[in-house]
């Protein structure tokens, strides 16, 4: 038995792809087998349970930082011709190869700590049982963007999602929102950390001022969409409100968590969207987020988003009312949004509307074959496809359309991959298991003849790994 259509989409579309005998076990209720892996609290992924918390992340790279300042040091002696700068004298070859060395290792710690995270979130997709829940967590962490592109972020972007996002893809958008806004991995991307009040004491003394991408970006991001009404002047005032929304340092009580300094937050009243706010200091980002969660705008670009994901790249302006009407009626509950696109007849219609994206292709090729053990391997995957792990080259994260991702390099790439994984399993697994596991339901006679005149079993799993009924979800 092969299953059903509905349940290739159950399996696909609102899952990570098929692992051997899920698309039959999802047939007998395809719905009934999403609702079920929302219910109740969901617990860390076994790969995820070993990994450090933010704060344990932050005090390591607090040391890191003091010996790079050491580094730095090296060489420096007095001062300079004007008696105002350090002046440098030649480093010895034995000093110089003291500091070289000490900015590889600062280099390879942070750089052996993302590889952990990366390689244990992406086997988390390829191990779970509740593929519904691990694809929420990857859409809210795409939705809210913190990527290694700033090396600022480089240990963090795995915590962030553990800390931020997973535990709050099925509660409510507001509770979610305020999760990612005070998350360190947050503040320090978009480097709110720093911002200060242009009328503050130090913002006055320093001559330092506003910083606007984490309010800029909130508002086109994350809550209204870049239509959603606000202008130039809102940015700015919202910027004013985060003022002080900064992070614990390693002299602080709780080292790297979320705090509010009131001495750099921006002093009086800030008009926002047409709303006073303050001079109330953290309550004002408070009330701020809580009526960004409640606006309209919110409500149908978050709409909009998860329709594209989960329906179609240019999805029906319908279907965006209909889950926007959710959004606002529930109060940003986002189960009753998750099973308000479960039940939308339009996710069910057209079985291979939407292509999966590079991180899609290599996890449901992998929970169809088995996973080998090799990191590096899997890693490596997504890089050579173009989508290593935290890695969105901007705050408006991964693209989610067929068009971002299927140029003809890309289509070339994805085949070669689809080759090497043949090869690399060859012997271990049969073409007609292959095709009857994964894409059988929604197959067709010029595939399964293309795959039976194969000339080597390789060839066979090949052609049904880079075949558009695999490609696609």
């Amino acid at each position: 038995m092969a299953g059903s259509v509905e349940g290739f989409i159950a399996v696909n579309r609102f899952g990570l792809g098929a692992r051997p005998g899920e698309i039959v076990a999802a047939s007998a209720d395809p719905r009934g087998w999403l609702r079920a892996q929302l219910a109740g609290e969901a617990a860390l992924p076994q790969a995820l349970q070993s990994l450090p918390p933010t704060q344990a992340i932050l005090a390591d790279l607090d040391e890191m930082r003091a010996a790079n300042a050491f580094a730095r040091g090296i060489g420096r002696t007095g001062k300079g011709a004007n008696g105002d700068a350090p002046a440098r004298t030649p480093l010895s070859d034995q000093a110089g190869a003291a500091r070289d060395k000490l900015f590889a290792d600062l280099g390879k710690r942070g750089h052996d700590l993302y590889l952990k995270e990366a390689a244990a979130r992406t086997l988390a997709q390829i191990n779970t049982t509740q593929p519904l829940r691990e694809r929420l967590t990857v859409f809210w962490t795409n939705h809210f963007t913190v990527s290694i592109v700033r090396p600022v972020v480089l240990g963090l972007a795995g915590a962030f999602e553990r800390e931020a996002i997973r535990p709050n893809v099925t509660g409510r958008f507001h509770d979610l929102l305020l999760a990612v806004v005070r998350h360190p991995a947050m503040l320090l991307y978009l480097d709110n950390a720093s911002s200060i009040g242009p009328n503050s004491r130090p913002g006055q003394r320093q001559g330092k001022g506003l910083n606007e991408n984490l309010a800029r970006e909130l508002l086109e991001l994350h809550t209204l969409g870049v239509d959603g009404g606000y202008t130039q002047a809102d940015v700015t005032s919202f910027a004013r409100i985060l003022t002080g929304w900064s992070v614990t340092g390693i002299k602080d009580r709780n080292p790297g968590t979320f705090k509010f300094r009131p001495f750099v937050h921006e002093p009086g009243e800030k008009i926002f969207m047409g709303q006073r706010f303050g001079p109330a200091g953290e309550e004002e980002g408070l009330q701020a987020l809580e009526f960004l969660s409640r606006h309209p705008s919110t409500a149908r670009h978050v709409a909009r988003q998860l329709a594209a994901h989960f329906i179609a790249d240019d999805p029906p302006p319908a279907v965006v009312e209909r889950f926007a009407g959710v959004f606002r009626d529930s109060d940003g509950d986002l189960l009753a949004l998750s099973n308000a696109i479960i039940d939308a007849p339009e996710a069910w219609q057209k079985p291979l509307g939407k292509l999966k994206t590079p991180n899609e292709l290599v996890v449901s090729t992998v929970r169809a074959v088995g996973y080998g053990g090799d990191d590096k391997r899997l890693l490596g995957s997504l890089r050579g496809l173009g989508q290593p792990p935290f890695s969105a080259p901007s705050p408006a994260g991964w693209p989610d359309t067929a068009a971002a991702w299927m140029g003809p390099s890309a289509a070339l790439e994805r085949a070669d991959y689809a080759a090497a994984v043949a090869k690399h399993v060859a012997g271990r697994i049969q073409p007609a298991q292959l095709l009857a596991e994964t894409i059988a339901p929604v197959g067709d006679d010029r595939l399964a003849q293309a795959v039976a005149r194969a000339a080597t079993i390789d060839d066979a799993n090949g052609l049904i790994l880079a075949s558009p009924q695999f490609q696609r979800r």
